[in-house]
């Protein structure tokens, strides 16, 4: 008798054990089906959209900025292509030694470094930001055979705005420089429209007619729909929208007449503004000493910025706008 006891106990401790282990299972089975329809049917929408966000991504593409020219048609400000090595530091473990291994493939100088510094404090982790600009097609192709060493770095065609007539006209025509903290906190103020057409935009009119014609020389912003692979490849374009380039400027300025009075000049300090008195039309806008704004466009280095701003003769100072000088008198000899 106790040897049966012996059994149909052991034989119930069974039957229990399966029990509470099909109940189990059942329970984590029915957490699965509750789970499937809380992510199909509840969220289903919600998901949809993250998803569909997450395979196509819409890339801004940045207008050529319009060009500035004088009454005769002469380019005053242009644009030209050139490739730029950038940084996008939130893909980027450690950025110092990131940087120290990109020295040792293309030659980066003690300025390049100071500038990405002070542009990393200026702007969000997320975004891609230059370490060297204006690559030669030899430190393209090194960096190209080294790419793989260098998560999170890569090599972009930027245009680059010139002032092929360097000084002359400096004052009236300014520069475009990249957009500072200050900037893009006035930027806040703009409506969605003007927003998103400064989408991808990185550099901005900064003095002179460059900054006051900066909405009609910018041009209308495009953009590109690809989709994208899980790990951010682009697989295929979706949709495209090619950008409208910004207006040409032309002036009423002569800058043969703007070059030769500056030319007179020489040394001296002072400003001049000559206008048609037939239509009330400037011909040439002078102030004097003038400046490079080339070295502006790229974010100048500080011995140049100090040289310019400690300069007795303040060459920055516009003085055909902001000097005051008493009336002129004729002379009778």
């Amino acid at each position: 008798m106790t040897v049966l006891n012996n059994v149909e106990r052991e034989a119930s401790r069974f039957r229990l054990r399966a029990v509470v282990a099909a109940g189990f299972v059942l329970f984590c089975f029915g957490l699965l089906v509750a789970r499937l329809v809380y992510l199909q049917v509840i969220k289903h929408d919600e998901l949809l959209e993250q998803a569909e966000s997450n395979r196509v991504a819409v890339v801004p593409i940045v207008p050529n900025r319009g060009l500035i020219k004088d009454r005769n048609g002469i380019v005053l400000a242009s644009n030209y292509s050139a490739y730029t090595l950038e940084i996008q530091p939130s893909r980027v473990k450690d950025l110092e030694a990131t940087i120290n291994g990109l020295a040792e493939v293309i030659e980066i100088q003690p300025r390049d470094r100071r500038r990405f510094k002070r542009l990393l404090e200026e702007s969000k982790h997320f975004e891609s930001l230059p370490i060297r600009t204006k690559l030669s097609d030899v430190e393209v192709a090194r960096f190209t055979a080294q790419r793989y060493r260098f998560p999170g770095v890569e090599i972009k065609a930027r245009l680059f705005r010139s002032y092929p007539l360097g000084e002359v006209g400096s004052h009236l025509i300014g520069y475009i420089g990249r957009i500072n903290v200050a900037e893009k906190k006035a930027m806040e103020d703009w409506s969605e429209e003007e927003l998103a057409n400064y989408r991808g935009t990185e550099y901005i009119g900064k003095l002179g007619l460059e900054q006051a014609y900066e909405r009609e020389l910018h041009g209308i912003t495009g953009f590109e729909q690809v989709e994208t692979s899980a790990g951010g490849r682009a697989v295929r374009r979706l949709a495209h929208r090619p950008p409208t380039p910004g207006n040409t400027l032309v002036l009423s300025i002569d800058i043969r007449l703007q070059a030769l009075v500056e030319e007179l000049y020489k040394d001296r300090r002072g400003a001049l503004v000559a206008i048609d008195p037939r239509n009330g039309e400037v011909l040439a806008f002078v102030s004097k000493p003038t400046f490079d704004p080339n070295l502006f466009v790229d974010g100048i280095d500080a011995d140049s910025w100090r040289e310019l701003n400690e300069d007795l003769d303040k060459p920055l100072l516009n003085r055909a706008l902001r000097g005051t000088y008493p009336p002129a008198r004729p002379t009778s000899r």
